[in-house]
């Protein structure tokens, strides 16, 4: 008697070859555009903690790499600083969104943000290959720091960068991770923003995208319409879309991290979704793409 699943199960054999060999031609004229391209990407919420799109993740920049693009992976760790805090019983206190920080906060971000956070992207990426090292903004003067307010304490903007380092580690085809960590002249640490960190390098690399990794779909102009998501936006339709109001709350910064990365010499920057497995992929390497792109 006949399975009656077989008939399916010889379809599915029969076209899902086919369907992966599209895929691959498809991806044909991207990879050869961008050979040799330095990719920035921003990682952060879910794809940062959970463990199964991190996993996804490290993929995506690994096969980046092995078709000839050149990643650079810059990463925060806003959650998993609050974590370690609350576990010390010392309590966080937000101006603005950012997380005011003493000393001993700062020497519990340097030890997440470096020790922890920057080392688990690490060995997720050398899983496939020893291809990842892992860079503090603190290494080789890569971000020069300065304080973005007194009453914040050791947070930090960026006073200047010199990518040297990365630029190096990029000619041995290698993927710098970066925490996001800078110091000023007298070597006093500072924590930084990551989306700031990630548009400044992307402009010094003179990266062909900054991408930016995060739990919304991308632009929406109504937040609860997927529907409404906008593909393509220059910069200066961003600037009105949010001196208009159309862009508010939550989406501003997302907004002016993508506007500050092309403005700083990105080719293009990217908001995505990163709770969509292997998403990196779909939006380089797919005539469709996914999320929002923005463009100077």
């Amino acid at each position: 008697m006949t399975d009656p699943g077989l008939p399916e199960l010889i379809q599915e054999r029969g076209f899902a070859p086919k369907r992966r060999a599209d895929a691959l031609i498809e991806a044909l004229p991207y990879i050869q555009q961008f050979r040799g391209a330095v990719v920035v990407v921003k990682l952060g919420g879910s794809a940062m903690v959970d463990p199964e799109l991190s996993g996804t993740f490290a993929q995506d920049v690994v096969l980046l790499r092995s078709v000839g693009l050149r990643p650079v992976v810059v990463h925060g760790g806003g959650p998993q600083i609050g974590a370690l805090l609350q576990r010390l019983g010392k309590s966080s206190e937000f101006v603005d969104g950012l997380r005011v920080t003493d000393a001993e906060t700062l020497d519990v971000a340097r030890m997440v943000l470096v020790g922890k956070v920057g080392r688990d992207i690490v060995g997720a990426i050398n899983v496939h290959g020893a291809f990842a090292v892992g860079v503090s903004g603190e290494d080789g003067g890569l971000i020069t720091a300065e304080p973005t307010d007194e009453a914040l304490g050791f947070v930090g903007s960026i006073a200047s960068v010199q990518p040297g380092i990365l630029e190096r580690l990029l000619a041995e085809q290698m993927i710098p991770v970066v925490s996001t960590i800078g110091t000023d002249g007298a070597g006093q640490a500072y924590n930084i923003n990551a989306d700031t960190v990630a548009g400044a390098l992307a402009g010094a690399l003179g990266a062909e995208k900054a991408v930016y990794l995060t739990d919304v779909a991308g632009l929406l102009t109504d937040p609860d319409d997927p529907s409404s998501i906008v593909p393509r936006a220059t910069v200066f339709e961003l600037e009105a879309m949010i001196a208009d109001g159309t862009v508010f709350g939550g989406m501003i910064p997302k907004v002016r991290a993508c506007v500050d990365a092309v403005n700083s010499g990105a080719a293009s920057a990217h908001l995505l979704d990163g709770r969509i497995p292997h998403v990196l992929l779909l939006e380089l390497f797919t005539d469709a793409g996914i999320g929002t792109m923005v463009t100077s």
